[in-house]
């Protein structure tokens, strides 16, 4: 009967929560997928890389939405056993609430290990891999891929650029430039030109020769025109020496166990935080989702979606916390978890001295 019992319950749980990462899943990809084609409409991204980005993004996603996926389909499986008045029939059978954990505990730990896996190492090589993908098409959007006879733009660095025609060597004819300096505008004509990348990659300069340049600004007279031979004008930078959050977000787990910055130590903490929700979402499920079977299948979703939403939040604060320093490396979120793991106790000590489920 147990063994058979606990096959029916991790079925339910592990079919539910199939269906809710899916659904939750398709609508994430779906507004990444149009945010990426309207890129590469754009010229932003090459568009063999569309699928690419999307892949890597998913992986990302994966680590955020099976926690919570987790807790909707316990939640929902066991809500639809009571409705049915199966968790009655059990109950009679002698199974009591302590019961129902071994294997939801189960599959809660199974998926607890995945997660481990996606967040401490697979999230962040696809984070990183998406940055290239990205930075690479960033390079080439900053006018690296222009088509003789029509006008390119580089949002990054604000330049409208032009060029009648290229030959087999990348030497530029009759080029036209416009950048925005301010509140003034630069406009250079030159007879030719050319793309060169920096040194170390971080930067590409299109140098022009032999034309000339005007510099004002619109609306007055007070223009200068300029003849040069050979004038270098930077396009694109990369964000190799950055250190924002993305770049942080695609670090691996070991270089940030080395590191001593809060920020390094703050995102470690968020990365473990991933597998730990999961097994305690799954265990806090277990008592809300105890209903009585007029209440229906989804009689108390709305407080544990509320509870989800609360628990997120406090995990998102406690991270900017231990960035700024306010909350020491070594406790980090462990008091925000400490606060779920009670919560679950205590809701699991009062259905088990309530006995018989409703």
């Amino acid at each position: 009967m147990a063994s058979t019992l606990n096959r029916y319950l991790a079925r339910e749980v592990l079919l539910s929560w199939l269906a809710v990462t899916l659904v939750l899943l398709f609508i994430l990809l779906s507004n990444q997928f149009a945010r990426v084609l309207g890129d590469a409409a754009a010229g932003k991204l090459p568009r063999d890389a569309v699928m690419a980005i999307i892949g890597l993004t998913s992986v990302s996603y994966l680590t955020v939405l099976v926690p919570v996926s987790l807790f909707l389909a316990v939640m929902l499986a066991l809500g639809r056993l009571y409705r049915d008045s199966e968790m009655s029939a059990i109950a009679a059978c002698g199974v009591g609430p302590l019961r129902i954990y071994r294997p939801i505990g189960v599959v809660a730990f199974i998926l607890a290990l995945l997660l481990g896996w996606l967040s401490l190492y697979a999230s962040p090589w696809a984070v990183a891999q998406a940055e290239i993908i990205t930075e690479s098409a960033r390079q080439k959007a900053g006018l690296g891929a222009l088509e003789p006879g029509r006008f390119r733009t580089s949002g990054a660095a604000g330049i409208v650029f032009y060029a009648e025609s290229v030959d087999d060597q990348g030497m530029l004819r009759n080029v036209f430039l416009q950048r925005r300096l301010g509140e003034r505008v630069e406009v250079a004509v030159a007879q030719s030109g050319e793309i060169v990348n920096g040194n170390n990659g971080g930067e590409r300069t299109i140098v022009l020769r032999d034309g000339h340049r005007y510099e004002g600004t619109p609306g007055t007279v007070a223009f200068r025109i300029i003849h040069f031979g050979e004038h270098g004008i930077p396009i694109i930078a990369t964000a190799a020496g950055a250190s924002g959050s993305g770049d942080r977000e695609g670090r691996p787990t070991a270089s940030l166990l080395k590191s001593s910055a809060l920020a390094d130590r703050a995102e470690f903490q968020w990365r473990l935080s991933a597998p730990v929700s999961a097994m305690l979402l799954s265990l806090l499920a277990v008592p809300l989702a105890r209903t009585n079977p007029r209440q229906g299948r989804y009689g108390k979703l709305a407080i544990g979606i509320g509870a989800y939403i609360v628990y997120a939040n406090l995990l998102g604060a406690a991270q900017v916390w231990i960035e700024q320093g306010q909350v020491p490396p070594l406790v980090g979120m462990w008091p925000v978890h400490a606060v779920v793991a009670f919560l679950a106790a205590t809701l699991l000590w009062r259905q088990h001295h309530l006995r018989a489920p409703a």
